[in-house]
């Protein structure tokens, strides 16, 4: 459960920086979280995935609709096995 409503964020968003798991990156304000995982060769349908926007896990049912907003930080998480 989150405790705060999701944001999101507003059309456009011009030259601003988005930290893409503590990088910085060409992802633009708008773009989908779902994009994002695309960018980086993943599977939205892939097992064993979170993000995090601003710190604030999203659903996996939100990202096709959840969008990025300028200056954000975007963690993307992956599962791995072994020891």
């Amino acid at each position: 459960m989150l405790a705060r409503p999701l944001r999101r964020a507003p059309d456009g968003g011009g030259g601003r920086v988005i930290l893409l798991n503590g990088e910085r990156s060409d992802v633009r304000a708008g773009e989908t979280v779902a994009a994002v995982l695309v960018r980086l060769g993943l599977d939205v349908d892939a097992r064993g995935v979170a993000v995090a926007v601003d710190g604030e896990v999203v659903p996996r049912a939100a990202w096709e609709s959840f969008t990025v907003g300028g200056d954000a930080r975007v963690e993307v998480l992956t599962a791995m096995q072994g020891g």
